[in-house]
């Protein structure tokens, strides 16, 4: 669907090179995207992706055409498939699962490009790369991530300007809500990139402004995302 110029989604894409030979190119591809918050000059990060496993050919001034039907080349593959990644989390965040359109298109781009030689596009290729990104985003399993992306922002962050204490216990709520995430998966990859995003804004919130009751939310964050228990203890509610 068309979008508006204010409908603009703040991204990046950083590939960094790591190797080449000839048209060859290894490298690794940093994806990151915020969404605005309502009645405030401030952006929300939302998405924070390392991919490692990046490996494509390329010459000089050679045109990149997209194709939903068939594989033109993995650069091509790589960079729309991140967009509708960056387009469905924008999405989830505004409506519940809002970005369901979006993450069809990923994954006909994963299924197209599974064609390829290509790695990162498999379930055999790691634990940790675009099949799995995929598939846990469209999973029921993991559905407490994309229903906090939506309760976090919407039903918080947006409403943090005009009512700040009712936001932050919206947001208190949200985060609550991937206790179950954790009890059946602990390990689970969308887990550690929620936080791995959100780690800096959600200490941030719960040092300044109201103070909230925000015991109960800290022993959840301190249990579900140990890898930033240090980052949790500077919290002065």
């Amino acid at each position: 669907q068309p979008f508006q110029d204010q409908e603009r989604i703040r991204c990046s894409f950083v590939l960094n090179l790591k190797a080449y030979n000839n048209d060859r190119f290894e490298a690794t591809l940093q994806v990151q995207s915020q969404r605005p918050v309502f009645d405030s000059n401030y952006d929300s990060p939302v998405l924070n992706f390392l991919d490692k496993d990046i490996v494509f050919t390329y010459q000089e001034f050679q045109p990149l055409f997209f194709n939903r039907a068939s594989f033109e080349s993995n650069l091509v593959s790589l960079i729309s498939f991140y967009a509708y990644i960056i387009l469905s989390i924008d999405a989830d965040s505004f409506a519940l699962y809002g970005g369901n359109p979006y993450l069809e298109q990923a994954l006909q781009i994963v299924n197209i490009a599974q064609t390829s030689s290509q790695s990162g596009w498999k379930p055999s290729d790691g634990t940790r790369n675009r099949f799995w990104l995929i598939d846990s985003m469209r999973s029921n399993s993991f559905r407490e991530y994309r229903q906090t992306l939506y309760a976090y922002h919407r039903e918080g962050l947006d409403q943090m300007t005009q009512t700040p204490e009712e936001g932050k216990s919206a947001i208190m709520k949200a985060l609550q809500q991937l206790e179950p995430l954790y009890q059946r998966r602990p390990n689970a990859f969308l887990l550690q990139m929620f936080f791995d995003v959100k780690v800096d804004e959600i200490v941030n919130i719960f040092s300044e402004g109201p103070a909230v009751d925000f015991d109960q939310t800290e022993a959840i964050l301190r249990k579900i995302a140990p890898f930033f228990t240090t980052r949790w203890k500077q919290i002065k509610a």
